[in-house]
């Protein structure tokens, strides 16, 4: 049951691709710098890219990026907006690439809906000995009195168990080494994470959160009611009623070396 619900909250992305585009965050560039240690030509595989928003910082970072997607609908967006990245359609369990290929893997808020089990050795499989495998989340800052005060009312549909600094570490500390055989293969995962933001409106704000697998999958209905609480908070909160604001975040990154 629970990993027919992992498929159905992933599959759920595609309907909203455009949107998912302009809205969710970009990726601190400290954060990729440190995951990486990225040099002009690094081999990086982009794992779940989506619409390409960690693919952009990479390309803009001089990697050479081979992107990978399920959804047709989102591979198609990413593809329009960066043309010149190679993008192919697979996934994390069913790698297109050959063995020792890629000097790096990266998922951008997508390693958690991997089946790690099957994708941790496709992973170490295409990646060639002293390269790295690392996630990258983009979470909220509740620390920040405001934000917690949204977490509070906002729900787990939108505000999810690793959308916060105080939940991402715990939550995504069991990713690095998935499935048997391959803790002799990686070093130690260490985790970090960077200040990051995105500038928002109220109304930008809540198009972000119709984006969330948790809201995707609710009948339309549901979901507006679901949004209703969100767009008082912002419209009643002296930070965020009127006009632009940063929303306070981090891009928080988890990485491991392959040996």
């Amino acid at each position: 049951m629970e990993q027919d619900e992992r498929l159905l909250h992933s599959s759920s992305f595609g309907a909203a691709a455009t949107a998912y585009a302009e809205h969710r965050p970009d990726y601190a560039q400290a954060a990729v710098r440190w995951a990486l240690d990225p040099a002009p030509g690094l081999r990086v595989l982009d794992l779940g890219a989506g619409t390409g928003k960690l693919t952009a910082t990479l390309v803009e970072l001089g990697a050479e990026v081979i992107a990978v997607e399920p959804d047709p609908a989102m591979l198609t967006e990413l593809r329009r907006t960066l043309p010149t990245v190679r993008a192919l359609p697979g996934s994390a369990e069913t790698l297109p690439l050959p063995d020792a290929s890629v000097d790096a893997v990266v998922a951008g808020n997508a390693m958690h809906w991997f089946d790690m089990d099957v994708a941790g050795p496709e992973m170490a499989r295409v990646l060639a000995p002293g390269g790295v495998l690392a996630g990258l989340w983009n979470v909220f800052d509740n620390r920040v009195d405001w934000v917690a005060g949204l977490e509070r009312i906002s729900g787990s549909a939108a505000i999810g168990p690793r959308d916060t600094i105080s939940s991402w570490r715990a939550q995504t500390a069991d990713m690095h080494l998935p499935g048997a055989g391959l803790a002799a293969r990686f070093g130690s995962p260490e985790q970090t994470e960077f200040p990051h933001g995105q500038r928002r409106t109220a109304d930008s704000l809540v198009a972000t959160f119709a984006t969330k697998a948790g809201m995707l999958v609710m009948p339309e209905q549901e979901r507006e009611a679901a949004l209703d609480p969100i767009r008082a908070f912002l419209a009643s909160t002296p930070e965020t009623a009127e006009g632009e604001f940063t929303l306070p975040m981090l891009t928080g990154v988890l990485r491991v070396r392959r040996l």
